[in-house]
């Protein structure tokens, strides 16, 4: 199999016109939604992708299609669809997903999907912000949270698949790929639209995202305390020993379950350096990895694994390790601080500091039916033949790879047995959807495509990178 980085962070309504070329797009009427453009992009122009210096180009024209969707007076939701043009198009189409708060279209993963010859589409949930953490959007406007938590998903899907139909013909296959809020985007879509596509890959999933925000919100109170946070600087001697105990000469651990690895081997002795912990720093970091106090469940939730706290994109980058007094977190940034500030007190100027349990619950009441994908029930995705593949970095710093592993479980319980449907793979040393010390590249979306296109369901695969691969056993 190829391997190459997959980047996360991959009913529909019958048009009034049949159109035979791009541009002819641009009058296609569907309910509730705008077309804004229809252009016909040439090879040699290329597509602009924010953040990217210079147009990606490919070696094929584009059909380019932007839309506005309004499924009621307050939503404003943004949709892209690109379409290979001519024979360049293979006939499928992938729809992908978000990351954390949204607020922009996926523009980067879209093209990762349209140079395999995909038709694809993408969202920006129903709200315009440049910053994923971002929620202020919320405030004051129910309509749009539940455009964020399913609804704008849901517009797009049927709304690209009628400017595909309507270009050309109906896509033969339709997938869906996304990682983190993607990841729940997709879990959410087999649960609530088990017909809209015939296979979903869900990554990282955010599937219990009010209990995360309250479990995050609450730790962070307790790690912005005078003496209660775990300074980044300790981070490389954590990790070095965690590897010591548990890596067995590499630079990942490669069987994450079977390490009992104890912190309290770096416990200081005599003068405090960054080369140990101080007893409450010791408390913290088995905090972290065993779990922290759920109060929507009254459970714990699951806790991060050792072995990848000092590498980029980890705990320090995820506010798991931040600098003594450091209260940015509980007064104006990060996803915990954003989702209870604009979502459940609906004050600008809330601190996590006063977080409650009782604030906890009520943000879980209000918001998980809206937000949280967390319905076992896959029955009726597995009976129309949908294909669902999960995969989960055990070093994930941002959502417990235990909750991947939880929502497997509750879905074997509900419906019986999942592995001619769904599988799940855990890669260990990887972090929030890609990257890590570890050979962690998986061409996901083939492996997907295969399994729909063929009906051999993948019993293992082979993780590259840095010249080293590792073979991943689907969970059973």
């Amino acid at each position: 199999m190829r391997h190459i980085v997959f980047a996360a962070a991959l009913c529909a309504a019958t048009p009034t016109l049949a159109a035979t070329d791009c541009a002819g797009l641009a009058k296609l009427a569907l309910p509730n939604v705008t077309i804004t453009a229809a252009t016909e992009v040439a090879p040699d122009t290329g597509i602009s992708v924010k953040d990217a210096p210079n147009p990606v180009k490919l070696p094929f024209a584009v059909c380019k299609v932007e839309a506005t969707a309004r499924p009621t007076s307050d939503s404003d939701i943004r949709l892209a669809v690109l379409i290979p043009v001519g024979e360049a198009w293979n006939g499928k189409f992938v729809q992908v997903g978000n990351g954390g708060f949204a607020g922009r279209i996926p523009w980067g993963t879209m093209l990762l999907g349209l140079s395999r010859g995909y038709a694809v589409a993408g969202t920006d949930d129903g709200h315009q912000s440049d910053d994923g953490t971002d929620a202020s959007w919320a405030l004051g406007h129910p309509e749009k949270v539940t455009d964020f938590g399913w609804r704008a998903v849901k517009t797009t899907t049927d709304t690209a698949k009628s400017i595909v139909a309507a270009y050309g013909k109906a896509a033969k296959r339709n997938y869906f790929f996304g990682c983190s809020d993607g990841g729940r985007e997709a879990l959410m879509t087999a649960q609530r639209y088990p017909a809209d596509f015939d296979g979903i890959v869900a990554g990282a999933p955010a599937w219990a995202w009010t209990r995360m925000q309250g479990v995050s919100g609450l730790a962070t109170k307790a790690l912005v305390k005078p003496g209660g946070n775990l300074p980044p600087g300790k981070l490389p001697a954590l990790q070095a020993a965690a590897l010591k105990a548990c890596g067995h000469g590499k630079t990942y651990i490669a069987d994450p379950q079977a390490c009992r690895f104890d912190p309290v081997v770096l416990q200081c002795t005599g003068t405090e350096t960054d080369a140990c912990l101080t007893a409450k720093q010791v408390a913290v970091v088995r905090s972290i990895y065993n779990g922290r106090r759920d109060v929507v469940t009254g459970g714990t939730m699951p806790g991060l694994k050792p072995g990848a706290e000092a590498g980029a994109n980890s705990w320090a980058a995820w506010g798991v390790a931040s600098p003594d007094g450091d209260t940015s977190r509980a007064t104006g940034s990060g996803f915990a601080w954003n989702h209870f500030a604009y979502l459940v007190k609906k004050d600008s100027k809330f601190d996590l500091r006063n977080l409650t349990d009782a604030d906890v619950i009520a943000g879980a009441k209000e918001w998980a039916a809206t937000l949280d994908a967390s319905s076992p029930d896959l029955s009726a995705f597995k009976a129309r033949g949908g294909k669902l593949i999960g995969y989960h970095g055990w070093n994930d710093p941002a959502i417990p790879p235990g909750l991947s592993l939880e929502y497997l479980a509750n879905v074997r319980k509900a419906i019986g047995p999942t592995d001619d449907f769904y599988r799940i793979f855990m890669v260990p040393g990887m972090l929030h959807c890609r990257g890590g010390d570890a050979p962690v590249n998986v061409d996901w979306f083939a492996l997907l495509d295969t399994w729909v296109e063929t009906g051999v369901a993948p019993a293992t695969v082979t993780a590259a990178g840095g010249g080293a691969t590792q073979v991943l056993n689907y969970q059973k």
